[in-house]
């Protein structure tokens, strides 16, 4: 297969279906993080393919998909180690946003959200720890599903943080999300009512201006559609601590996990890959009584305002795709604001959907949907049924 947008580290491998179901007739790519049965994992690079062996089996997601009549048409590229939001990698190179050359794809599941923004594939499967499905998806204007931590399985699948790690899906319309979110969550429930939405007025604050204007339309349309609307804050004493609480769980858990290898090895990693490495190499001290207090805090607090019934609506993104290449302190500003948004479902291990509902400058921006723990066959059904009119508000007001 040519593969002219660089999504693939291989786009030779086809696997057949190995069954008929939900799935049939539609093809997915898959982030070189997960088993395929004979094929070496290389988790974005190189060093890491060279000292592992080819997977006995299929991982757990993989398999599943198979046996539903999907066909896995290659493996996509990642930030290295899956420990990045830009998409851009030292050893294979930065795949092509498809919405705009000269930005960036977001990652680390850059590879997989090209391939469905591109048309090359129906939907991806991508890993989400920090925001790894969720920003590539709003950048490359597409939808995108990280689901509650833990509801789908993990097996075979290169961990990052495993307490933060989830399998996410992407998708261009929300119907052939549902269909895999259904197949991996192994559930056919069709509830999707939601009776109450927040609005998160300290979470706005990290939007760009413009970006809010483009999604206005698309939020005023959800908002008339609920009768009880709360505007809260997630983080009222600021978002400092719960974000250094992130930060710090994540770090630790990365060289709990990794480090070992990186010791024995000493892989080649880009400059940035490598010094959060760094970084997150002098945590194994660190007392995480006070942090673990902090996670429970905000899970506590998200738990007992969404239940069952609420739904949280926020900007997924404070804007759209940076450029490519970008370096200094305003990306790395956009990096802290982009982080604060995508903690809050990663911390509290929520689920989240991504739509793209919005444009500035023909550049997609993303529009996100998060509900109560264990909500998410409710979420992708009320993201299903409602989100052709979210985006078509959208679509009239800059017609």
């Amino acid at each position: 297969m040519k593969d002219t947008w660089n999504a693939f580290i291989d786009s030779d491998l086809y696997v057949p279906p190995t069954g008929t179901g939900m799935l049939n007739n539609l093809s997915f790519a898959l982030k070189d993080v997960f088993d395929v049965q004979g094929h070496i994992s290389s988790a974005g690079n190189p060093d890491w393919l060279a000292t592992h062996q080819p997977a006995s089996e299929h991982a757990d997601v993989v398999a599943a998909l198979l046996k539903e009549g999907a066909a896995l048409k290659g493996v996509t590229h990642t930030d290295e180690l899956m420990y990045g939001l830009n998409g851009e990698n030292a050893h294979y190179g930065t795949p092509v946003n498809p919405k705009s050359a000269d930005r960036i794809p977001g990652g680390s599941s850059s590879g997989s959200a090209v391939a469905v923004a591109a048309g090359i594939t129906d939907f991806a499967i991508g890993t989400d720890t920090g925001g790894s499905v969720r920003i590539p998806s709003s950048y490359c204007g597409i939808f995108g599903y990280r689901p509650s931590h833990g509801r789908i399985s993990t097996n075979g699948l290169i961990p990052l943080a495993p307490s933060f790690d989830t399998v996410g899906v992407m998708a261009r319309d929300g119907h052939t999300l549902q269909k895999v979110g259904a197949v991996l969550l192994n559930s056919t429930s069709r509830v999707s009512g939601f009776t109450r939405l927040y609005v998160p007025t300290d979470v706005m604050e990290l939007v760009d201006e413009q970006s809010m204007r483009a999604l206005a339309p698309s939020i005023n349309h959800v908002m008339e559609s609920f009768s009880t609307i709360e505007e809260i804050a997630i983080a009222p004493q600021g978002f400092s601590t719960y974000m250094e609480t992130f930060r710090l769980l994540q770090g630790k858990e990365i060289w709990q996990t990794h480090g070992e290898w990186i010791q024995k090895e000493n892989p080649m990693f880009g400059e940035d890959i490598g010094s959060r490495f760094q970084w997150a190499s002098t945590l194994t001290l660190l007392n995480m009584n006070y942090i673990e207090e902090k996670r429970r805090e905000l899970r506590y607090f998200m738990y007992s305002q969404l239940g069952e019934e609420g739904i949280l609506i926020l900007p997924t993104a404070p804007g759209p795709a940076p450029v490519k290449d970008a370096k200094g302190p305003e990306l790395e500003n956009r990096r802290l604001r982009t982080l604060q948004m995508t903690f809050i479902a990663g911390l509290s291990g929520l689920p989240q959907v991504t739509i793209p509902a919005g444009e500035l400058d023909g550049l997609p921006v993303g529009l996100s949907f998060i509900a109560g723990y264990n909500q998410d066959e409710k979420l992708l059904n009320w993201v299903k049924e409602n989100s052709g009119r979210i985006i078509q508000a959208s679509v009239r007001s800059v017609s």
